[in-house]
């Protein structure tokens, strides 16, 4: 058994989408990111590639690479989650915590685990926590 640590954190800014775990929360600013600055999707990649021994989330969608500009991070999450199977690996826990005053988020883990599991991770493996 493996185990692998993510943690992500990007800053608040004018113009972009609110994007965490695949779900659109309203708000009145996004988190700055080559792709959509999707943290949660991002700290759980890092995980994955952790527990791999494969790098970080920079090594496989560099942020110099145009192909990534603007990138729903659940199908790099998904590119991943193929990576992980393709060596031989299952995932059987992910457990995460999102920090942040606002907006509240506890409202949109039950969402976001659902996109989550688009990317083949089953939704009954993931906690989503919210703290403020």
């Amino acid at each position: 058994m493996r185990v692998g640590i993510g943690y992500d954190s990007h800053r608040f800014t004018e113009g972009r989408k609110l994007t965490l775990g695949g779900v659109n929360i309203p708000f009145n600013k996004g988190l700055a990111g080559h792709s959509d600055g999707d943290v949660l999707c991002h700290a759980i990649i890092d995980s994955i590639l952790g527990a791999l021994g494969e790098g970080d989330i920079g090594l496989h969608f560099p942020d110099t690479d145009a192909a990534w500009k603007d990138a729903s991070s659940i199908m790099l999450l998904t590119k991943i989650v193929e990576l992980a199977r393709k060596r031989g690996f299952e995932l059987v826990w992910i457990d995460t915590v999102i920090i942040a005053e606002s907006p509240k988020i506890a409202s949109y883990t039950a969402s976001m685990k659902e996109v989550i599991s688009h990317s083949g991770i089953s939704p009954s493996i993931i906690s989503i926590k919210a703290k403020t």
